[in-house]
């Protein structure tokens, strides 16, 4: 009998090592250098940590969370930090490209095509992730249009019983100037050189028909929980303040309010270690833990 207690004892330690070793190889390194994101190898690849169809929500992380990258952007350049930071604090994590230049399929020029057929693509997306989870709902996250462009999913296309938040870095939501926009085509590498024709950019100027139309009638619908991210030194998306939301269920958060050494912008959102706390706050604000008030440089982040 004591033998058989002793493997007993044994065999338990032998697997409770073996879970160890198996969770450890599983967490994922998280850069903070914008500059290692842009230069991904491949726009189509999925950023790590994400498109594990296999994934099932837990009890803790009850739903799916879906990346959404921004204008000229994609899913590998936009989701090198927060998407392994969502994999390594256990949520289920799925990013996906849409609104290709001209129809010209998986590859292409993103998030530049009209925004109302992006989010019928992220209709398609979200739906297929909720199926393949078994989840009722998904958390949205999205960088500059793709904060806004959910926007109109949820308003005009049904989205609003399938999504429980929509949490947005710097997205376009009331638009911006001119300028911001050749801001946005000048920084962001190789946009310069891409067609000139772009629906989403006309769309996403402040005034447009598009956000006419998109913010009649109020910013937000019933039901779905906004937070918006935002910098003062946003180049982009101009003035800054026109990311904010107002309505039920919203909560803005101005980095530089949070922490002075903040000095992010537009492009390094994603890669801004204290605006991906924010986003681990806005997901599970029961579990909030401050962000750590340290640098973070423009363009590279931190």
């Amino acid at each position: 009998m004591r033998n058989q207690r002793l493997i007993i004892a044994l065999a338990c330690i032998a697997l409770g090592a073996a879970a160890a070793a198996s969770a450890q190889a599983a967490t994922l390194p998280v850069s903070y250098n914008g500059l290692v994101g842009y230069a991904h190898v491949s726009p189509t690849a999925s950023p790590p940590g994400a498109n594990d169809w296999s994934c099932k929500p837990s009890a803790a992380h009850p739903r799916p969370v879906i990346l959404v990258h921004g204008t000229f952007a994609d899913m590998s350049d936009s989701w090198q930090a927060l998407s392994p930071l969502l994999h390594n604090s256990g949520y289920c994590v799925y990013a996906f490209n849409y609104g290709s230049y001209a129809g010209s399929g998986s590859l292409g020029v993103y998030a530049t095509g009209n925004i109302a057929t992006s989010a019928e693509q992220l209709s398609t997306f979200v739906s297929r992730v909720l199926s393949s989870t078994g989840a009722g709902q998904a958390d949205l996250v999205g960088h500059s249009q793709g904060g806004m462009m959910p926007r109109y999913y949820l308003k005009f296309d049904s989205g609003a019983s399938k999504v429980n938040a929509l949490i947005g870095l710097a997205p376009s939501n009331h638009g911006t100037t001119l300028d911001g926009l050749e801001a946005l085509t000048s920084q962001i590498p190789g946009a310069s050189d891409q067609p000139t024709t772009c629906p989403a950019c006309s769309e996403q100027l402040a005034g447009s028909s598009f956000l006419t139309k998109l913010n009649a009638g109020g910013d937000t619908v019933a039901g779905v929980r906004y937070t918006v991210i935002e910098s003062q030194n946003d180049e982009v998306v101009t003035p800054y303040t026109s990311a904010f939301l107002t309505g039920p269920n919203v909560t803005n958060i101005l980095l530089q309010s949070q922490c002075s050494l903040d000095q992010g912008e537009h492009l390094s959102m994603a890669y801004d270690h204290i605006a991906d706390r924010d986003v681990l706050n806005a997901l599970d604000p029961a579990h909030a833990v401050a962000p750590a008030c340290t640098p973070v440089a423009p363009v590279v982040g931190g």
